[in-house]
């Protein structure tokens, strides 16, 4: 829950973050809050617009048509990636829809309950990029746009201090819905959370070190963070380029800012919650070990150093053997009943990385 930033603080995150902003007309000015409330916000919604061409499409989200006013969103973000900021304030673009949702965008929950309702009023409470779009499942969508989509979310979240759960489509907003149509709002959210942590480039190119077999899930920036290096220099040492894609299996060399093909301490593993979380949900019931996420094992071994698991259960397979242990340490953290039930929370998480030298995001 926050207070709208002021217009001009969005032009200049925006620009911060790399974009090029086209400023529309009185788009400072141009709103609906004569009808309703701006605020407090909670997020950002992404929408398709069903159109084609730039021109035409910035002129009807600033205008809206017959039934429903502009304008229709903050930016309008082109195939080129150029965001046209339309108007700011209350803006009619994400309309009625689930007050669960809402509270699951408030809280940043994993699991995003299901949009079956259309009970409450989104437009106060979330900033708006439409993106220029056919919707048609075939429209391409140029690297350039969706790169200059994750860019704006991540730097309206920045701002706020929100994390990439805080981003959602308006398919997951409102009933019937079926935009942004082309791209899953899942990999948006991925590349958002790793572009919000990422290491800041260094003035120096970092030299050549060990190798990295690259992890189904992975990403360059997820890597960086792992490995402590800044993700844009192991994409120089690889040759890699815009968009950055990585496959498992891959050999990545990794470069370190010493020199040195292994670096003098190792680097500290990270753990995102919430990919743990969902291997502690999705696991459990699969046959055989399945190692749906690679921090699963830091977790095991954490747990085996409590002495709450097994050394030969910890297999990177957040099973009921994991998750028994992992209801031990929730009751050793002060949890008690359904609150120990051995999925982690970010507290008891933690708690535990702290202890045994792991840092948990998300």
């Amino acid at each position: 829950m926050a207070p709208p930033m002021p217009a001009q603080t969005l032009v200049d995150i925006l620009r911060a973050e790399g974009l090029t902003v086209l400023e529309v007309g009185n788009w400072r000015t141009h709103n609906r809050t004569h009808k309703g409330p701006w605020g407090p916000v909670h997020g950002v919604m992404i929408h398709h617009t069903v159109t084609s061409g730039t021109q035409r499409t910035v002129d009807l989200c600033r205008t809206g048509y017959t039934g429903l006013p502009g304008p229709l969103c903050h930016g309008v973000i082109a195939k080129d990636g150029t965001v046209h900021l339309i108007g700011y304030g209350r803006t009619n673009h994400a309309g009625p829809g689930d007050g669960d949702v809402l509270r699951a965008v408030i809280a940043e929950t994993p699991a995003r309950p299901r949009d079956d309702k259309a009970n409450t009023d989104g437009n106060p409470h979330f900033y708006g990029f439409e993106c220029e779009n056919l919707g048609d499942g075939k429209d391409p969508w140029p690297q350039a746009q969706l790169e200059a989509i994750e860019r704006a979310a991540a730097a309206v979240c920045r701002h706020h201090g929100w994390g990439p759960r805080s981003v959602i489509g308006h398919l997951e907003w409102q009933p019937g819905k079926i935009d942004p149509r082309g791209f899953t709002m899942d990999s948006l959210r991925d590349r958002i959370g790793d572009r919000l942590a990422v290491d800041p480039e260094p003035a120096e190119p970092a030299a050549v070190g060990g190798p990295y077999t690259v992890e189904k899930g992975d990403t360059l920036s997820a890597v960086g963070r792992e490995l402590g290096v800044p993700w844009k220099d192991i994409a120089k040492a690889n040759g890699l380029t815009a968009p950055y894609r990585i496959v498992p299996g891959q050999e990545l060399t990794t470069p370190s800012k010493t020199g040195a093909v292994k670096p003098a301490a190792p680097p500290r593993p990270v753990v995102d919650l919430s990919r743990l979380v969902a291997a502690a949900l999705a696991d459990p019931p699969k046959r055989g070990t399945p190692a749906s996420y690679h921090g699963v094992k830091t977790v095991e071994q954490a747990l085996v150093k409590e002495g709450l698991l097994a050394p030969s259960l910890a297999d990177g397979h957040f099973g009921t053997a994991t998750r028994t242990a992992y209801a031990a340490w929730q009751r050793r953290c002060g949890y008690r009943g359904a609150a120990a039930d051995g999925i982690p929370g970010k507290t008891s998480l933690t708690k535990l990385g702290a202890k045994h030298g792991f840092t948990v995001t998300n």
